[in-house]
């Protein structure tokens, strides 16, 4: 089954699938809602992560919960969507960018499923490149940025900014991280499609707004929702991949 945790501007993918049926799934970490979803016959688990009416910031978002109960009901590849600052002019608003790598800058949130026992999974590269590579065949999309996450709910300041572009950051947001990381521990291929809703701090002449972060959104939801489309029509959803096997050898 193939996973899709929807930031804003992808809610509209339910109504538009051909059928819905929604679950309770139960996990360790607590119970999420999954709508499990019938598009271009084949079956699609969505999780909106801010929950409905994008009720919950991004320093609460319960990551665990959410990635459990994804591999819970089957799913083995996971799309994801976050809406992220650019701190690249190359990587202007309204762009579609999959990340190659990260930066966490997260603080408070828990960020491993392995609390009582030694496990070391590998991140030399987080993100799948299997999926990049269906990403890429599937629309107008952007190959390779760092993603700076940040704790939130604040957007960051100018000497932020300019401390992340001197460390090689492309990109900031606030949701990115621990899920790619969690993803890997329950060994689910994960990738992400960046949308751009705006320059960083520092680099955009104005003051940041969510408004302006919700406006970006609801103007690349058309074509955000074809790539989406695109993707689940093109993956091959039962096709091994070496993050399917990230635990060999990171126990001790």
């Amino acid at each position: 089954m193939i996973g899709i945790i929807g930031g804003s501007g992808v809610y509209e993918i339910t109504q538009k699938a051909d059928s819905s049926i929604n679950e309770l799934v139960k996990t360790d970490y607590g119970e999420v809602e999954v709508s499990i979803l019938d598009i271009c016959g084949k079956k699609v688990a969505f999780i909106p992560r801010h929950a409905s009416g994008h009720s919950i910031p991004p320093h609460k978002i319960n990551y665990r919960a959410n990635i459990d109960a994804l591999k819970k009901v089957g799913v083995t590849k996971i799309i994801a969507t976050n809406s992220v600052g650019s701190m690249n002019t190359e990587l202007p608003p309204g762009s579609f960018v999959i990340p190659d790598d990260f930066l966490d800058f997260s603080q408070d949130r828990v960020k491993t499923f392995y609390e009582d026992k030694v496990v070391h999974i590998d991140v030399t590269e987080p993100y799948c490149p299997t999926l990049r590579d269906v990403l890429d065949k599937s629309g107008d999309v952007i190959l390779g940025a760092t993603y700076v996450c940040t704790e939130g709910p604040r957007f960051e300041t100018p000497a932020e900014i300019k401390m992340f572009k001197m460390l090689g950051g492309d990109l900031v947001g606030m949701t990115g991280v621990p899920e790619v990381t969690l993803a890997r521990e329950r060994e689910i291929c994960y990738n992400s499609i960046c949308i751009v809703s705006n320059y960083a701090s520092g680099i955009s002449d104005s003051e940041l707004t969510i408004d302006e972060v919700f406006e970006m959104l609801k103007e690349k939801e058309a074509d955000l929702l074809e790539l989406i489309y695109n993707f689940i029509k093109n993956v091959d959803d039962s096709q091994d991949c070496i993050c399917n096997h990230a635990l060999d050898g990171a126990e001790v």
